[in-house]
């Protein structure tokens, strides 16, 4: 591990000259954890939590729920520091710490390390550890089996990865209940299922810089029309996956609108994906596809927010 890391830090200064001044800027580390990604971390995980109705106090809730963002961002600054090289060569992730020079590789580990080993300690003590243990399994998943192995092994990196993404809910529920419910498996299935269309039309467009980098991602290995194809199949699974709850009685009204619009949204987005094939208009519906899949997952969990978070609309269909 230390001879890994020793290359890696020697690879930062290649990147760039002045990355032997190490010590980056607040902001810096900060950028190590993925912000983007931890907020749609906390969301889901308070979705998990919330739809259980806890009794727990509110204190050991917030808590909970600061360790599971803590943990995901540790487990974003481990995989930037295992992934510094490919970053360097693409120009979607040049500009991240390590490969700009900001920050070092031995200071992104042991600060990935340092948040990760906290992260669950403080959770497993503060709440139980069934959460912590389950928040240690996401850390360990994210920055070991998908960060060192299936992201530069397999095109299938992001369907079997996004496993990781998609545990926070359950996670959360776990932290306020100590057990997991079919509930939370939902939400789980949801967001796993929702990955692979919402990564692969960001990869549509990506693909030269996956190319540079070696990453074989799936327009790469099995190329765009099978890509294409793949988009529509998993998102003819994720529209009505998207009513689940509904039918489990935890979605009520104003999430079923939002169920079956997000739903024809992100299939007609597919669709579109799948007949735009050349140049710009092939571009544009990808990132079409892409962007709107943000806003689909965010309303979904918004929903049911709104529905347990704050009692609202909170009559279900069945």
């Amino acid at each position: 591990m230390s001879s890994l890391s020793n290359s890696l830090s020697s690879e930062a200064q290649a990147f760039n000259p002045t990355a032997s001044a190490a010590g980056g800027e607040v902001s810096d580390f900060f950028a190590l954890l993925k912000p983007r990604v931890m907020v749609l971390v906390i969301f889901t995980a308070l979705v998990g939590m919330v739809i259980s109705h806890p009794s727990v106090s509110p204190i050991i809730a917030g808590i909970s729920l600061l360790m599971i963002a803590v943990g995901a961002g540790a487990s974003g600054c481990l995989n930037m520091w295992w992934d510094a090289d490919i970053d360097a060569l693409m120009t979607r992730t040049a500009k991240r710490p390590i490969p700009d020079g900001r920050i070092l590789p031995n200071e992104a580990l042991a600060f990935g390390m340092v948040l990760s080993v906290g992260s669950v300690l403080i959770l497993g003590l503060a709440s139980n550890w069934l959460a912590a243990g389950l928040l240690a399994f996401t850390i360990v998943f994210y920055a070991v089996v998908y960060s060192m192995w299936l992201k530069r092994a397999t095109a299938q990196n992001i369907v079997i990865g996004g496993a990781a993404g998609a545990l926070p809910p359950i996670v959360g529920q776990a932290a306020v209940t100590g057990h997991v419910s079919l509930d939370s498996v939902v939400l789980f299935l949801i967001i796993f299922i929702w990955t692979p269309p919402h990564f692969w039309a960001l990869a549509l467009v990506k693909s030269g810089d996956y190319a540079k980098a070696g990453i074989p991602m799936m327009p790469n290995v099995a190329g765009p029309d099978s890509t294409r194809r793949q988009i529509v199949w998993y998102t003819l699974l994720l529209a009505p996956l998207g009513l689940a709850p509904v039918a489990m009685g935890f979605g009520g009204w104003l999430y079923a609108v939002i169920a079956a619009l997000g739903g024809l949204g992100m299939l007609a987005g597919a669709v579109q994906v799948y007949r735009l094939r050349e140049g710009e208009p092939e571009r544009r519906a990808a990132m079409g596809l892409f962007g709107f899949s943000i806003l689909y997952l965010l309303l979904l969990f918004a929903g049911l927010l709104v529905e347990h978070g704050f009692g609202l609309f909170r009559a279900v269909i069945v």
